[in-house]
């Protein structure tokens, strides 16, 4: 196999010996200098052919520390559960634990609420989960809530099942296209549907929705942390409110504060994108 870039120290854009491009993860596989070939197959830990653009910009947006972190939770689990989570969670989760560090550096109060119910449901992706935050918080030196072992036990349970469109989901949908507009309406900006950022902004909608119609809400002391930013940043509060006016009239769910909170910090994160990329 031949390596042809390096996207890290641990993660290189490989060819096989059929001609097929890849992305290979491995302890040093982009520390040479590129092209070589790579004769020890069994430095390589995890392969992905055909991958995503939107898991691809994850690639070279993430800290290197992030997604190495991240591939090791998912060979951990991958070993419990019996290969049975497909395989881009290493994406999909390296991308939570990212913003959720932020969230903790920066956004302190900010917490999701930890759920019994979900731990009773799924016992040994609880049990994984709580592994999970301990391998994050050895390589972070940062304490992680227990709220985050629900949103991590999520991952695992998600990451097994097949995607399916249901009915839910299609409302999800319906809501994120009509939120996007209103951003673009109201900041006066046109968002790529195609564009990486806009794919990062959809996921974290789409799990923020299944969250809050479940009832699982975000909690913490977000009230004086939402001051500052309103008095920052008053057209996305106000942009916020009108998002979650928007939410009401299909799930008639009031935000909290902090609700509110997390969604300026989403809206916030897309309009900063989009006008720098500009």
């Amino acid at each position: 196999m031949k390596v042809v870039k390096k996207i890290n120290n641990n993660v290189a854009e490989c060819i096989d010996d059929n001609g097929n491009h890849l992305i290979a993860f491995g302890r040093g596989l982009g520390f040479p200098k590129t092209p070589y070939e790579l004769k020890d197959l069994n430095k390589i830990t995890m392969t992905f052919y055909k991958l995503s653009e939107h898991f691809e910009g994850l690639l070279t947006e993430l800290p290197e520390e992030i997604l190495n972190l991240s591939a090791e939770i998912v060979s951990m689990a991958q070993t419990e559960l019996n290969g049975q989570l497909n395989p881009t969670l290493v994406f999909s989760l390296a991308d939570h634990i990212n913003f959720s560090i932020q969230r903790l550096t920066t956004y302190r109060d900010v917490r999701m609420n930890y759920s019994y119910e979900v731990a009773q449901m799924y016992p040994k992706e609880t049990e994984l989960a709580q592994k999970a935050i301990k391998m994050i918080q050895q390589q972070t030196h940062i304490t992680v809530p227990k709220g985050e072992i629900t949103s991590i036990t999520m991952h695992f349970v998600n990451s097994q099942s097949e995607y399916k469109i249901s009915q839910e989901e299609a409302v999800i949908e319906e809501i994120i296209q009509q939120i996007t507009r209103l951003i673009e309406q109201e900041l006066e900006i046109t968002v790529d549907r195609n564009e990486f950022n806009y794919n990062r902004f959809y996921m974290h909608m789409f799990y923020y929705l299944k969250r809050l119609r479940s009832g699982e809400e975000l909690f913490g002391q977000g009230t004086e942390l939402l001051d500052a930013l309103q008095k920052q940043h008053p057209e996305i509060y106000l942009l916020a409110q009108k998002v979650s006016e928007l939410i009401y009239q299909f799930y008639a769910i009031e935000p909290t504060n902090d609700e509110l909170l997390y969604l300026m910090i989403h809206i916030n994160r897309l309009y900063e994108k989009n006008v720098r990329s500009k």
